[in-house]
């Protein structure tokens, strides 16, 4: 492997980090642009969004008995409650029924609005007054109701109607009566597109289509004006049920409220809400079978109250009547031997009804929530069906308040139901086998009560009927103070009862700020997208990218050597050398002229001629610039110079010298002027001009012909320098033919313009020897863009020249305007 090749290989596998820098540091401007637009963005969008805010509350939910009623008592009275009271109380939060009631309370389909600068604005709470709406009566609906203040105490309400004249209208009736048959809807015919009207604050206001109360906080500011708007009862619904409920810290009977929106007293207006409804449907539930509790027993305890009046009286009046007031001692022995079993048989009958009653309500039933499953007077001997039962109706509770937000096919609600199955089995088992042994017992009771009974005959007649006045009368006294005893209970208990729900933290606004939108986040994106899309943009537009752009690029990927560079020519035509002997484009051609000496072949000692030729890949690449400041700066050194344009497909030189190309080589090569007659003086000194004369239709036969040969040869005899302008070798074969007369060849290359594959023809050449004294020159370079100081990049080869071969084919095409925007983002060059 050659010293060329492993240089390629070395660059290919080589990354400079420099390089790119540079690079990057070149689109400053855009990342500049980029930033700028971006923070402004930022700061729009921070103004733009509605900010919202998240404020929270803080509850305990925990499962609070009164711990001096006993065991039967409590279990009569809280059937149904719940031992998974967390889960149940989450399931409320979200469901569509305890957001109507928190709704409904608070009156939040009312919206209050001022004019904001991106929109209308929510300024509930922060307005003078407040709407409160008259129920049962129709509203505007979602019509703007302008309110101004003209008074401390007098307002102008104002609005439009719709141009149909027909205008719709919502009755809010209570809660219970939406949750039945939803929000009433009704019609209002308008007279007129606009209505206004003033009233007093604190008064009735009833017209056709508005009834409310403006109760006001203070007095108002005349000149005050804000919106209401009356919404949806079930819109308005849908919009809180987004309230989060989460647990706060692991096992703990704590749960967080978490509500988000545009407006803080709303929120905090609602949670606090919130927690006051589900505190008080929590204490009507835990009180509800407890107040039908004691509904029943004070009903049979009436009854027996009367029952016992009348069979107190009869037996007064048997006493009275027979003159007898006690029992004998052997009567008294009987009696309390029945009063017994009556009274053990009395227990027994009431279990096996209370069995049943359970039994027929579990069975019969498919929801367990709204009543008393057996009439709660009497404590369940077996402790496993009451917690059977309280199971089952928790279960039930919570199936109900899940079906608001899911269907039966979810897997929670079938894993419910199949709970409640199991349950209900289970219940059912239970109860058989204590029913059956109730009945047993009862068959034993009955056996030794008609023994007892039997043993009355040996009494007399007196005596048995006095016990059986006296048996009826303990029997009817026993159940009167034990309805007594547990009326009494009951009432207790629901004047003791306490509630489950604690709030820990109200819902309170801290001044926080909003979650939405986060300033500092936005500025933050906004800075790194402004960055990243700049970035993206330069990778792409590297990736793309296949111009020349350094010395070492050239050096790196071709094995013709660098014979220098030219700086970019600002000047107002090519003879920079002539007319700007100072610049640094002038200077650099001077230095040109110092390095050129090293290619010029050996020649023989009597012929001091030098031949130059110039080319190119393409047009454009500034061939014609370099041969005439080329031929400038010899002709000014001293030198006899002539400048023959060669190039007879699209002749320029004569533009910059200000002649008409009507006569130059084409003329010659025809044999229509001679040598002399061709030759143009210039304002230059010593330098002098052959032009390329008119465009020929054969050009390429004409400079194979002889009279080439001739005049070439003539020239080197008459001057000491021939610079030969030729056309570019990428586009035609013109430029090689000449190549026999060179002492020297630059092949221009112009930064950011020629493609990299462009030189390979040419270099290929090089290295098979077909071409010699060959050297590039890198035209139109700045060290102030990106790839100043950049170095080689091994970038691959290529023959699409595409527009680069304006003038030489029939393709032509000026730059568009695409491409002069394009310019504009690209950096200067």
């Amino acid at each position: 492997m050659n010293k060329k090749s492993s240089l390629d290989t070395n660059s290919q596998h080589s990354i400079d980090i420099k390089s790119y820098v540079y690079k990057i540091l070149a689109y400053w401007k855009l990342f500049t642009v980029t930033i700028i637009i971006g923070f402004i963005i930022a700061n729009f969008m921070n103004g733009f969004k509605e900010k919202k805010y998240s404020l929270d509350t803080t509850l305990s939910v925990k499962e609070e008995n009164n711990p001096l009623f006993s065991t039967g008592t409590n279990i009569a009275f809280n059937w149904g409650g719940e031992s998974n009271a967390i889960g149940t109380v989450k399931v409320i939060l979200g469901s569509r029924t305890h957001n109507e009631k928190v709704v409904d309370s608070l009156q939040f389909y009312v919206s209050y609005l001022i004019d904001g600068k991106y929109r209308l604005e929510d300024v509930y709470g922060k307005t003078p007054f407040k709407v409160i709406v008259q129920k049962n009566k129709p509203q505007l609906y979602g019509k703007l109701i302008q309110v101004d203040a003209i008074a401390k105490d007098r307002v102008r309400l104002t609005t439009t109607f719709n141009e149909s004249n027909i205008n719709k209208l919502i009755t809010y009736t209570d809660s219970e009566s939406i949750k039945k048959s939803g929000n009433i809807y009704s019609e209002y015919v308008s007279t007129d597109l606009e209505y206004s009207g003033e009233f007093d604050t604190n008064e009735s206001i009833n017209i056709p289509f508005l009834n409310i109360y403006l109760n006001t906080k203070r007095d108002l500011v005349p000149g005050e004006s804000y919106y209401i708007r009356f919404d949806s009862f079930d819109g308005t619904v849908a919009s809180y049920k987004n309230i989060r409920v989460s647990d706060v810290g692991d096992g703990a009977s704590i749960l967080k409220l978490q509500l988000e929106g545009s407006n803080t007293n709303r929120i905090v207006d609602y949670l606090n809400a919130s927690v006051a409804v589900l505190e008080k449907d929590k204490m009507q539930q835990k009180v509800a079978y407890a107040k039908n509790t004691k509904k029943y027993i004070d009903e049979l305890f009436l009854k027996e109250a009367d029952s016992l009046k009348k069979i107190e009286t009869a037996l007064r009046d048997f006493k009275e009547q027979n003159n007898t007031y006690d029992l004998s001692e052997e009567g008294t022995l009987i009696f309390d031997k029945i009063t017994e079993y009556d009274r053990q048989r009395i227990d027994l009958e009431n279990n096996i009804q209370n069995l049943d009653s359970l039994r027929n309500y579990v069975v019969n039933r498919k929801k367990y929530t709204s009543s008393i499953p057996v009439p709660a007077i009497t404590e369940m001997p077996d402790g496993k069906i009451s917690s059977q039962i309280t199971n089952l109706i928790q279960k039930s509770v919570q199936r109900e308040l899940f079906s608001e937000v899911a269907k039966d096919n979810h897997p929670e609600m079938i894993a419910l139901d199949n709970e409640i199955k199991r349950i209900k089995q289970v219940l059912l088992e239970n109860i058989s086998t204590l029913r059956s042994k109730f009945s047993t017992a009862l068959q034993k009771v009955d056996v030794l009560l008609n023994e007892s009974e039997s043993s009355l005959k040996v009494l007399p007649f007196i005596q048995q009927n006095l016990i059986k006045f006296q048996r009826n009368f303990e029997i009817s006294e026993a159940n009167y103070n034990y309805l007594k005893q547990k009326s009494y209970e009951a009432g207790t208990t629901i004047q003791a009862t306490v509630s489950d729900i604690k709030v820990i933290d109200t819902a309170k606004d801290l001044n926080s700020g909003p979650i939405y939108p986060i300033p500092t986040f936005n500025y933050l994106v906004a800075f790194m997208l402004s960055v990243v899309l700049p970035l993206f943009y330069i990778i792409v537009v590297e990736v793309l990218d296949n111009k020349i752009h350094s010395v070492e690029e050239i050096e790196n990927n071709y094995s013709i050597p660098v014979l220098g560079v030219v700086g970019r020519n600002n000047w107002k035509n090519n003879l920079a050398v002539f007319e700007k002997p100072k610049s640094t484009v002038a200077e650099s051609f001077r230095a040109l002229r110092s390095n050129i000496q090293f290619l010029f072949k050996s020649t023989s000692a009597d012929s001091k001629s030098k031949t130059l030729i110039l080319t190119s890949s393409v047009s454009g690449e500034g061939k014609t610039m370099i041969s005439i400041n080329m031929a400038s700066v010899f002709a000014l050194g001293g030198k006899k110079t002539v400048l023959v344009g060669m190039d007879l497909r699209k002749p320029k030189i004569f533009n910059d010298f200000e002649l008409s190309n009507e006569l130059g080589v084409v003329n010659y090569l025809i044999n229509q002027n001679s040598i002399e007659e061709i030759i143009h003086k210039t304002q230059v000194p010593n330098l002098d001009l052959i032009l390329a004369g008119p465009i020929p239709p054969n050009p390429s036969e004409l400079l194979l012909s002889e009279n080439t040969d001739r005049l070439i040869k003539r020239l080197q005899e008459e001057y000491d320098y021939v610079i030969i302008d030729t056309p570019p070798v990428g586009l035609v074969s013109d430029a090689l033919e000449l190549f026999k007369y060179s002492d020297a060849i630059i092949y221009v290359i112009r930064q950011n313009y020629s493609e990299k594959g462009m030189m390979k023809m040419i270099d290929d050449k090089y290295g098979n020897k077909e071409v010699n004294n060959v050297s590039y020159v890198l035209n139109d370079f700045s060290v102030s863009n990106k790839y100043g100081y950049g170095y080689g990049y091994g970038y691959g080869y290529g023959y699409g020249y595409g527009n680069y071969s304006s003038g030489y084919h029939e393709n032509d095409k000026p730059k568009n305007i695409f491409s002069k925007l394009l310019s504009l983002i690209v950096p200067k060059k």
